[in-house]
């Protein structure tokens, strides 16, 4: 009798954890995430932990085939849930049973399983599809950026949709695994480790891994003919660049600058401590765009950035970005300063670093050639607005508070907070409360007014970024210069338009 019922209990147990959720008590997740600037991006309802896609990419044609399996958990009693998608689906699995599938909606697709799911329960979902990704055009525009020799994702808010199903919103991270067969003779490029590459029958598979949590919008993929430069840094860190064979008269000055990677990942971790991922480098597709992305561990740049020469300006913004936006991610859009701030002033310590104008000279000019009635101050870099979201005064006013806080603060106090933001939060995402809970914690001052001045105020501050009180009529009047630096700063002003299809 009692081996029955411990039987018994044991059948019961295994019973109730292989049930899924009642219909009754199961809701379906929300199409969007809760971000005010984006409704419909993003999806409620799960949370991602790791995709692992599988594609077969014809350059001539442009055609993509994929299989996605997305590992998750319900964040709740599931009835049905949304991935961010705009490529034709032939089928989709939840842990190993057809699923109902339907587009609705600009990028959603709509999933039902066939049992809910219960909450805390961790999900297999695979997904098959396929497409031309460089003839699907939402919100009026395209993130898949056509090469004569293949194609390129890379794109912010946006460009998972293009190529691979996910909760598309920095708010839901996780790790990646992306195997790409091509012809032989085309490369295949993404983020993170070379793990593998194998040929057979005229088709080249490359298996890259990225094992750090990252963004949907940081995952990348470019596909085509380039030149593959390996090293690695002082400390071992691997460095992967790769090049267009066809860059024309910028191939000279993207690798000028590119190549300089390692030594510039080594100096900003003088500046805002270790780095956190496990390789580093960038890629120069042959892309008519003008501008670049921080996509995690391989930076996407234009040939267009190098056009008057070399810019190691725009590669500093871009590494600076692994910390401040890639390792720390935004919680929600509106943070922007978060990423953008922090880049622009990496640029403007690596001018005094290169000894062509001093942060403070930087500011200073920026605060003179904007005079009171710009526009320039009637966006607010502490949350712009979505159509303002990546306005050049999000990265010049967003640079101004930086130095503001480097003076109210001073230079250990701020130094010290550059390392201790990426250390603290590192893999996660975090708000520009929590950077300023953090920041009054190692200055021992508090920073709302000043922040509030500088960051969430539609109107030019009244006194320059100088810090001393007595210092502040005479750096009002005192005649400023251009920097030597500043072109080469504004010309990595174009870094995030949309490519328009």
């Amino acid at each position: 009798m009692r081996k029955r019922m411990i039987v018994s209990a044991v059948s019961a147990a295994l019973l109730l954890l292989a049930n899924p959720a009642s219909a009754a008590s199961a809701t379906p997740g929300d199409p969007g995430i809760g971000d005010p600037y984006y409704p419909t991006y993003g999806n409620g309802g799960y949370d991602v932990s790791h995709y692992d896609l599988r594609l077969k990419y014809q350059p001539a044609t442009d055609q993509l085939e994929g299989t996605a399996t997305i590992l998750a958990t319900a964040t709740q009693n599931l009835s049905r849930f949304n991935l961010d998608f705009a490529l034709d689906v032939s089928e989709v699995l939840v842990n190993g049973r057809k699923a109902a599938f339907a587009a609705t909606g600009e990028q959603e697709l709509e999933v039902t399983p066939a049992a809910p799911l219960a909450k805390g329960a961790q999900a297999t979902v695979v997904v098959r599809y396929s497409g031309i990704p460089s003839k699907v055009v939402r919100y009026g525009f395209t993130a898949w950026l056509r090469t004569p020799d293949g194609g390129v994702a890379a794109g912010e808010p946006e460009s998972a949709w293009w190529w691979f199903p996910s909760n598309d919103h920095p708010a839901d991270k996780a790790t990646f695994d992306v195997s790409v067969l091509v012809p032989d003779g085309t490369q295949a490029i993404s983020n993170g480790v070379l793990v593998s590459q194998s040929s057979k029958l005229g088709w080249t598979r490359y298996n890259w891994r990225e094992n750090k949590p990252q963004a949907t919008y940081l995952a990348t993929i470019a596909i085509g003919k380039f030149d593959v430069s390996t090293e690695t840094t002082a400390g071992g860190l691997p460095v992967v660049n790769a090049y267009s064979k066809d860059l024309g008269d910028n191939d000279g000055a993207a690798r000028a600058s590119v190549q300089r990677t390692g030594e510039i990942v080594d100096w900003l971790s003088t500046l805002f401590g270790p780095y956190p991922f496990s390789a580093v480098g960038g890629y120069v597709p042959n892309v008519r765009t003008g501008y670049a992305l921080e996509t995690q561990t391989r930076v996407f740049y234009s040939p267009r950035q190098f056009a008057g020469g070399s810019n190691t300006s725009v590669v500093v913004h871009e590494l600076a970005h692994q910390w401040y936006g890639d390792s720390v991610s935004l919680e929600r859009w509106s943070d922007i300063w978060l990423n953008e701030g922090f880049a622009r002033y990496a640029q403007w310590l690596w001018s005094e670093h290169e000894n062509e104008g001093t942060a403070q000279e930087l500011a200073d000019y920026v605060y003179a050639v904007h005079p009171a009635d710009d526009a320039f101050w009637t966006v607010k870099p502490g949350d712009p607005g979505p159509d303002n979201q990546f306005d050049l005064a999000v990265y010049d006013r967003g640079a101004l508070a930086v130095q503001a806080l480097r003076n109210a603060v001073g230079d250990e106090k701020f130094f010290e907070i550059l390392k201790a933001w990426p250390t603290e939060h590192r893999y996660g995402n975090a708000t520009l409360a929590q950077f300023q809970d953090l920041a009054e914690r190692i200055s021992g001052q508090k920073l709302g007014d000043l922040l509030q001045v500088w960051l969430l105020t539609a109107a030019k501050p009244a006194n320059p970024t100088t810090a001393p009180a007595a210092g502040l009529a005479a750096a009002a009047t005192a005649p400023v210069h251009e920097p030597r630096s500043w072109k080469q700063i504004q010309a990595t002003n174009s870094l995030h338009e949309h490519h328009v299809g």
